[in-house]
């Protein structure tokens, strides 16, 4: 095809004038035959073009919508990195401020373990001997006692809480002044047993440690009284108790290391109408 066109060329400007305008009226019909394909061509490589140009479009999109996804997450885990740093800030706060409160001396610890079995209900404390803490010492969070420790390692030590069925704390019933032992039971809860008979207890009564056992100093919220058991014939009452502290999600707490009087019990309100027995020990 090349080769006729430069031939057709050649003949336009080498012949006669009366042979170049023959050749002229041939050769315009036969230009615009050969326009054609390379019209058709010229556009189709327009066509190409335009999908490349729009196919390398849409891959930066689709990179910077990656890029961008990225950076989302990452913002995102940084987030939640930010809320997680919040709210373990208050609950130090929360600790920081009841030590604070406290005449007694306590040591902040933190919980690093739980026990996996069904024998105790206990929970292991980053803390141990070499921090002051020993056995029978109370632990307690900011909204009252958590139980009490009975095995202390150099560098750690296990806690005893209320509602293990082996713990035993001397309790005060705050409105009647009345004192009793509470023990933990197998569903988690917490039962104040040796209740005076004549006592006179209510649902919501609210139950604090005595201060003449356990390691606590008096005043420290146990739970709240929710049922009443007082059986013909017994020379006692118990009660059920609902513990103060939320015993699952704990994670940080104070070791009571010198249980001194909190100082914040009436003395003179209400008078007691009895006493308890011993304090029960594991």
């Amino acid at each position: 095809m090349l080769l006729l066109c430069v031939l057709v060329l050649s003949l336009v400007f080498v012949l006669p004038k009366q042979s170049r305008t023959l050749l002229q009226s041939i050769g315009q019909p036969l230009a615009q035959l050969l326009s054609l394909p390379l019209t058709v061509f010229a556009s189709l490589d327009r066509g190409v073009q335009e999908v490349w140009n729009g196919y390398v479009a849409l891959y930066q999109v689709s990179e910077e919508n990656r890029q961008l996804r990225h950076e989302l997450q990452v913002l995102r885990g940084r987030n939640n990195e930010l809320r997680e740093l919040g709210v373990a800030g208050q609950r130090l706060a929360a600790v920081l401020a009841l030590k604070e409160r406290l005449k007694a001396k306590t040591v902040a610890a933190q919980i690093i373990g739980r026990d996996a079995t069904n024998w105790y209900q206990s929970i292991v404390l980053d803390k141990g001997a070499r921090d002051g803490i020993g056995v029978e010492m109370g632990v307690m969070a900011p909204d009252g006692a958590v139980g009490r420790v009975v095995k202390v390692t150099p560098f750690t030590s296990m806690v005893l809480l209320i509602t293990d069925p082996n713990n035993a704390v001397t309790g005060l019933i705050q409105r009647t002044r009345d004192e009793g032992i509470v023990e933990g039971t197998a569903d988690g809860r917490a039962r104040m047993k040796y209740i005076p008979l004549l006592a006179t207890l209510q649902s919501g009564d609210v139950v604090v440690t005595s201060g003449l056992t356990g390691g606590f100093p008096r005043g420290i919220p146990m739970g709240t009284i929710t049922r009443i058991d007082k059986a013909e014939g017994e020379l006692f009452q118990s009660a059920e108790i609902v513990p103060e502290v939320d015993l699952h999600k704990l994670e940080e707490v104070l070791v009571i290391t010198d249980p001194l009087p909190v100082g914040d019990e009436r003395e003179g309100a209400g008078g007691r109408s009895g006493s308890a027995p011993a304090e029960a020990r594991p």
